[in-house]
């Protein structure tokens, strides 16, 4: 197999910080469960997390958060681009990823299996479809929490990029972004940073970011209602080729007003 697996899938900007942190267009094959486990080990202060087929645990009992908590291994299918992208986002928030399925384990023993608790219902929605916010304008992020769309990507447009910045954490965002479509929605949570952040580099721009989740999650932010909320992809700026148009926010089936 050439390189051609990856080849027009992994080209919108919001695939942009994969494309420049994991050199994935230069491998000849789908990368394998080995490639992942050595991005895991290139990574300093991290608990060792490995990468395993998802062969070897198509018999085990076991819930999935159950493996990775007691075997201390991510089981994954091959070829899968779900996958793929749950493997990346390890390697770009492994603190909070370990955070998310220690959480999981804590309501597990407390309250079972099912049904499941108000808490790991959030951690779920976020693994598959958050998006972190980093943000020095609280402005920007009040006109998103009231769904002021036209203002907030429209209006606001030139600070995107400065005063703030979307960093994709779910891999099922991911996934469908692959075709995106309109209508794809993540669930947002804010991270509120110095102005300098902008200018870091973008595997200090991580950085920072994990350690803040660590410490917003560990002080109970899923345990919260409401502490997810929705965020139209595509109305990103140079998320879809005709935001820049003030008409494509007119689509209220999309572009939502908040429920008063």
């Amino acid at each position: 197999m050439s390189n051609d697996w990856c080849t027009g899938h992994l080209n919108g900007n919001y695939f942009e910080d994969l494309r420049a942190r994991f050199d994935i267009h230069n491998l000849n094959n789908w990368p394998d469960t080995d490639w992942f486990t050595n991005l895991m080990y290139q990574r300093e202060n991290v608990a060792p997390i490995t990468f395993v087929d998802n062969e070897h645990y198509l018999n085990d009992s076991r819930y999935y958060e159950q493996i990775i908590n007691e075997d201390k291994v991510v089981p994954t299918r091959s070829e899968s681009w779900h996958d793929l992208f749950n493997a990346l986002v390890w390697s770009l928030f492994p603190n909070t990823k370990q955070l998310l399925n220690q959480q999981h384990m804590e309501d597990i023993r407390k309250h079972g299996l099912m049904p499941r608790t108000r808490r790991r219902n959030h951690i779920t929605h976020f693994d598959e479809c958050g998006v972190v916010l980093a943000f020095s304008n609280s402005n920007l992020i009040n006109m998103l929490n009231n769904h002021q769309w036209m203002q907030a990507f429209h209006d606001q447009r030139a600070l995107w990029g400065t005063q703030i910045r979307p960093f994709v954490f779910g891999h099922a965002n991911y996934e469908m972004l692959l075709s995106p479509f309109l209508g794809l929605t993540g669930k947002w949570v804010g991270v509120e940073v110095e102005e300098r952040f902008f200018d870091m580099p973008l595997n200090q721009q991580y950085s920072v970011l994990d350690t803040q989740l660590v410490k917003s999650i560990s002080n109970g932010l899923f345990s919260c209602k409401g502490c997810l909320k929705p965020l139209p992809l595509l109305g990103i700026p140079e998320w879809h080729k005709d935001n820049s148009h003030s008409s494509f926010y007119d689509n209220t089936d999309y572009f939502r007003a908040k429920r008063v």
